[in-house]
């Protein structure tokens, strides 16, 4: 059985099988909705319920508290239609969006690849191509598919035919544990994808700051091939920070793709690294390091930061005193439900 749900203002329309929540629904039909978290605890996909009837599911109290049901508010992430249904969601489209419809994926993994001490590189070979944008991430199965974790691709779009994700070992994290521990080559592995709107905005013909901290790489890495590979000279550069030298992973690449771009600036920046050590690079943190860079004046950049929420909220300050819009300034994290429950900067609205 299934039911009609209208989305407004787009007029789009989308069949919802039951069961189906109506955030995956919707990306499975092309047609992105506003979301973070995807577990309700975030309330990012929050949407106004015009008619019909649904159930809120797993909706925590604290992101859709009582009288908002009783408004008609729902999240978008673990509702599910009870009957034909029209919504309202307040969404600007972006004219450098591409609406990919979610495909779910399989494939057998290639190499397992330890880039740091805490970093692994998973190479996967697809059974069928993927379609996304440089900056999107999937939903990987583990475990037999017990549950799902979010990695951001980190190759460019044009390896359609295989997937690389950079995984961090988190203390205590079951599915970075499983993945470190027991994921090897030759085993077959499920993801859906790809999700996000964390992309270059091409259309503004800016310059590109990346802000990169941890394994947050990822997509900075897979968002830069691909604009150099569509220009060879654009304007682009990458702030990286770490803590020590030993976890600065792809390190080389990027002074050889420097080398070779004149326009590309890689800024690597370490921030516990041993004073006795023989690094003679940029030491401190990493918005420290790209507001010494710029002589804090971002103006005419877009600017794009991936990494840990501290590192993100940081960045996001120290770019709007260097000047820069916030219209100008995109991020991706992924929240976990300890995130879900800190206040939002106040500095930044999308967050």
């Amino acid at each position: 059985m299934s039911y009609e749900l209208k989305i407004e203002p787009l007029g789009a329309i989308v069949e919802v099988e039951e069961e189906q929540t109506i955030l995956d629904a919707a990306l499975r039909a092309g047609v992105w909705l506003p979301h973070a978290c995807c577990h309700g605890l975030c309330a990012t996909c929050k949407i106004q319920v015009v008619e019909g009837d649904i159930d809120h599911g797993e909706s925590s109290s604290y992101a859709l508290m009582d009288f908002e049901r009783e408004e008609g508010k729902t999240l978008a992430c673990c509702a599910r239609l009870e009957s034909d249904t029209t919504i309202e969601v307040d969404i600007d489209p972006d004219p450098d969006a591409r609406l990919i419809p979610v495909r779910d994926h399989s494939g057998v993994v290639s190499q397992v690849v330890s880039l740091t001490p805490t970093i692994k590189a998973i190479h996967i070979e697809l059974d069928d191509p993927i379609d996304f944008m440089a900056g999107q991430y999937i939903n990987l199965r583990i475990d037999q598919g017990q549950f799902c974790r979010a990695f951001s691709l980190a190759q460019p779009p044009a390896q359609s035919r295989q997937v690389e994700l950079n995984v961090r070992l988190v203390p205590g994290g079951e599915g970075t544990t499983w993945i470190h521990e027991r994921l090897r080559p030759g085993m077959r592995v499920n993801f859906s994808g790809p999700y996000g709107q964390f992309f270059v905005r091409k259309k503004a013909q800016a310059p590109s700051l990346f802000i990169a901290g941890g394994s947050g790489l990822a997509s900075p890495r897979s968002m830069i091939l691909d604009l150099l590979a569509e220009d060879p000279d654009a304007r682009i550069t990458l702030v990286y920070g770490q803590r020590t030298r030993e976890e600065l992973y792809y390190h080389e690449d990027f002074l050889a793709l420097a080398a070779r771009h004149p326009g590309l600036t890689y800024v690597p920046v370490l921030s516990h690294e041993p004073e006795t050590s023989t690094w003679t690079g940029c030491r401190g943190f990493v918005h420290d390091a790209a507001r010494a860079h710029f002589q804090n004046d971002f103006r005419g950049w877009k600017a794009y930061l991936c990494g840990p929420p501290l590192m993100i909220e940081a960045c996001i300050s120290m770019l709007i005193q260097g000047r820069l819009y916030e219209k100008d300034i995109y991020t991706e994290k992924f929240i976990s439900a300890a995130d879900a429950q800190q206040l939002h900067s106040p500095l930044f609205k999308r967050l």
